[in-house]
This record gives C-alpha cells, structure tokens and sequence, in this order.
C-alpha cells in the first residue's frame, strides 16, 4: 500500500490508480532557452526515481514530459543571439536530453513538444472562448479567472489572494483581472506565429500543458508533477483550463511538488554568482555525484547545495563502491554463513516500506548503509560464502533499478606520463632494496595527485579523491 503526499488536499493519501494498474504520470519539463541548472536536476532525478519504484512495484506508468519550444524567454534570447527561436529553442532541448541521459534519467516515456500541439491548443482555447471562460483583447485572448470559482484551491488563495504578489503573470491594461493569463498571444513582427480562429499568433504559457495531456491521458488523470514555485499560477491555471472545459474534478488525482534548491543558503541567480549548470558540474564532478546527493534527499525538501555535503556525498559513494569491491573478491570461505538471507529480507522489507511511504528515500538510504555496515562486520567475521556475496549483489542490483547510482560504470582514469615514469623508477629502486628512495619517490606522486597500492599483482596507481 503507497501512500503519497497530495499537494492539493496537503496530506498523505492512499494511492490507487484511476484504472487498474495503469498510472499517466504527467511532469512539468523544461523551458529550452538556456543549459540546465542544478534546479532540474533536482525535480527531474526526483520524477525519474518515482516512475521507476513504480514500475517495479507493478504498475505500467506512462511519464509524459513537455518541452516548452516556445515562449517570450526563448524569443528574447534568439533574438539577441540573431538566430532563430525554434533553432535554439532545438540546440537547448538536445543538451537538456542529453544531460538527462548523463545522470541516467531515462524512465520518460514520451517527450511533447509544445509546438506539435498547436491544433490541440487552439482547440481548448476555443471551447473556452465558447464557454465564457476566455476573452479577447487587443494583444491576445485571456483567461477571466473570476468566471472559475476554484482558482487557487491548489495554492490554498483566494482569488484576490493569487492576485497579490505573483511572477510571470501575463502584463495588459485591458484584462479584466489583474491575476487573467494569456491563453493566445498575437503576433508580433518577427516572432513565430501560427494560423488560428481567432488570429495570427503563439500559445501562452499554461495552456501547453493541458492540450498535451488531453491528447494522450484524456481530461483526468493519475499524477502531475513539478517543482514547488510552479504550484502557483503554472499548475493552478492547468487546473483552471482543464476543469473548466470537462466539467470534470478533478483533473489530476495526486499533486506532487520537489522542494526548492539554495546554493550555500542563498537562491540560486546569476546575479548572485552561485548559478550552476549540470555541465559545469559534470566538468568537476561524476553524475552519479548529484544523482545520489538529491536522492539521499525527500524530494519535498529543500536542498542546499555546498562543498561540503558534496564530499560528504562521495564519501559514502565511496563507502559503497568498497562493500561491492569485496563482495566481488574471489577469496570465500566454503562455510556457508547463517545470517546473510535474514538481513537481506529485513532489509528489503525496511526499504519497501519506506519507499512506499512518500518515497521516503532518506529512511531508505539509512538503512541500505546499515545493510552495509552489517555486511562488511560478516566479511571481516568471514561468515559469507561466495553464493551470499552473489545474493547480496543480486539484492543491490534490485534496488538500483530505481535508486540508479549504487552501481556506476566509470571511465577508466587516464594516468599522466609523468606519473607513470615516477612509478616504473620507484618500482626499479624497490626491486633493488632501496626503500628510502622508494618512499621519495611515492610522497612524490602523492604530493601530485595520485597515490599507489602494492598488490600481489602489481602496483595500482589511482587519483586521490581530495574532500
């Protein structure tokens, strides 16, 4: 039995499907005029680990995500850049897949295009129009709040509450309502436009999202999820547009929102210098770094991110790495141990029940580096054969479907010529007894990087992970 927080009603609720055990999983996907940053990372790792726990635990989720291809940010930057907007609008969205195949996020089904829905948008916009819930004006058709007596049940406003105080509320003298929201925009010279009904022109930002998810869940469905700062006005005006043209509540069953990031306590900008993008992590960092940094985290907390809870971070990677490099060594005993198949089963218990507790993946990490810890003190006893090490692996290698950064095929280190010839001339003094030279000559390498372990076969030669 799941259970899972609902932004919309704020409690944790039983789970159950609208039908069978099939589950429409709808996230908010990005807006492509810029490289990912950290934020994504965030709520796109929280959704991916979601739909595959889900998957593992029967049921078929069809995750649809949305590219927003076209928007004012997207006309903005084209134009100060002189290219055109869907040609930036594509290089962006190749990087932003591309850096989701990175950290391994691979569980979306479908990814929609906002530009392949404009027949799908138009025709909301004109059951709205028909319905009284859409008016025109002279730079574009808009949605009257006032006329959807619900607006704000998601956010807990009133109307004139979700009035006060908003971001990225469409500006225009002539609306109706200060909180009303372009549904439409006409064209202006030089932008992107489409033929409509009702004139020349480009989608508004919200109403994306709805014609996407008529298309392929139909009026209601089972999950829609996002980041916090979208539950008002993004997905409060989904609400709005969906149920006002269905006549159908509510439109999604569960609300599920990730918590926001901070970078060394303060939001992240660009004005501030802390604004970091995944490719400039990854040039400092392995993806598996930031899958498991969020991962260890509820995904409806809020994280911040710093130096040192990074090198916390790949300490306990490190941990891990460590427990599977033994279980894998050659060298068991014959005995067969009487403890391994008990703590595998308590342990995966624990972990189900946690995972089907809000995906509450902090508990479940807890208790896979207890799982740890009690594994290692059985190696150290040698009470684990080499078929337990075997099940072991098998039980990480199932849970890892989901948590996707306990296994990780690394790049092999390429070690520098120079460090090479240090250790084939240290290898040539010890071979002649002449340790104090040997020695030298290892503090060396160890002052540029690298440090060296002798093994029965031979001397291995690894990069110093500094903290």
């Amino acid at each position: 039995m799941i259970k899972i927080y609902n932004t919309l009603n704020q409690k944790k609720e039983i789970f159950k499907p609208r039908i069978d055990r099939k589950i429409n999983l709808f996230v908010c996907g990005p807006t492509v005029y810029d490289l990912p940053h950290l934020g994504h990372a965030k709520t796109y790792l929280a959704f991916d680990l979601i739909a595959k726990y889900l998957r593992e635990s029967g049921f078929r989720v069809f995750y649809l995500q949305n590219i927003t291809n076209i928007d004012d940010k997207i006309i903005k930057k084209a134009n100060e850049k002189g290219i055109d907007p869907q040609e930036l609008a594509r290089d962006f969205e190749k990087e932003y897949l591309k850096e989701m195949k990175e950290l391994k996020i691979n569980s979306v089904t479908k990814y929609a295009r906002a530009t392949n829905y404009i027949k799908e948008i138009i025709n909301q916009i004109n059951r709205l129009l028909k319905k009284g819930y859409a008016y025109k004006i002279k730079d574009g058709i808009y949605y009257d709040i006032s006329k959807f007596k619900d607006y704000g049940k998601l956010a807990k406003r009133t109307i004139s509450q979700a009035e006060d105080g908003v971001s990225r509320i469409d500006e225009a003298k002539e609306k109706r309502n200060k909180g009303d929201f372009c549904l439409w925009k006409f064209s202006k010279p030089k932008e992107p436009k489409w033929k409509s009904p009702f004139g020349w022109g480009r989608p508004g930002w919200h109403i994306e999202d709805t014609a996407i998810t008529e298309k392929h869940f139909g009026p209601q469905y089972d999950i829609h999820g996002g980041g916090r700062d979208l539950i008002f006005p993004h997905h409060e005006a989904e609400i709005a547009q969906m149920e006002a043209i269905s006549n159908k509540k509510p439109m999604v069953k569960f609300w599920l929102h990730t918590g926001l990031l901070t970078v060394n306590g303060q939001k992240m900008s660009k004005s501030l210098k802390n604004f970091i993008t995944i490719r400039n992590f990854l040039k400092e960092n392995n993806a598996r770094v930031l899958r498991f940094f969020f991962i260890k985290n509820s995904y409806r907390s809020n994280v911040d991110y710093n130096e040192k809870s990074i090198s916390q971070t790949k300490k306990e990677l490190q941990k891990i790495d460590e427990f599977i490099r033994r279980l894998k060594e050659k060298n068991f005993p014959n005995s067969k141990g009487i403890y391994v198949k008990k703590i595998i089963e308590e342990t995966k218990k624990e972990i189900k029940n946690s995972m089907d507790d809000d995906f509450n993946t902090p508990k479940v990490i807890a208790t896979l580096f207890n799982f740890i810890n009690k594994g290692n003190k059985l190696l150290d006893k040698k009470n684990v054969s080499k078929n337990e090490a075997k099940q072991i692996l098998i039980f990480l290698k199932g849970i890892d479907k989901f948590l996707g950064f306990i296994f990780w095929t690394n790049k092999k280190e390429k070690i520098p010529e120079n460090i090479l010839i240090l250790a084939k001339k240290r290898e040539k003094f010890r071979q002649e007894k002449k340790w104090d030279k040997a020695d030298k000559i290892r503090k060396e390498i160890e002052n540029l990087g690298f440090k060296l372990e002798d093994t029965k076969n031979g001397t291995e030669i690894k990069k110093i992970i500094l903290y």
